[in-house]
């Protein structure tokens, strides 16, 4: 079994995980962002990301995060009211436990005007 292949599921490598999350995430952010408490903290993430000065290491922990956050299925149901993205909420706090002194304020600004203005 290939190491990117788990229980049967294909996550292709980690160009085709970046890709999975560039084409998804603003996509479900927007269907979930007054749902959550961590939207700011997940664009954050998502410019952390697309910033060429990220070490290959801090991106690859992030895309898991943003990829679990897309994820159709996962440990907690997304609509299951009240409990649905805690699951969700504990990834990011992993992730930005493990690499947050990377996002700069700069991702942190870039966040704060894509959520206040509505667009990415």
């Amino acid at each position: 079994m290939d190491k990117d292949d788990i229980h049967g599921f294909d996550l292709g490598g980690p160009k085709v995980r970046e890709a999975s999350v560039r084409t998804a995430f603003w996509t479900k952010l927007r269907r979930v962002a007054g749902r959550i408490r961590f939207a700011r903290e997940a664009v954050a993430a998502w410019y952390c990301v697309a910033d060429p000065a990220t070490p290959a290491r801090v991106r690859a922990i992030l895309v898991g995060a943003l990829a679990y956050f897309i994820l159709p299925v996962d440990v907690i149901p997304d609509v299951i009211l009240g409990l649905g993205f805690t699951d969700d909420a504990a990834m990011f706090w992993a992730a930005w436990k493990a690499v947050g002194g990377h996002i700069q304020d700069r991702h942190r600004a870039r966040a704060a005007a894509v959520l206040d203005d509505g667009a990415p």
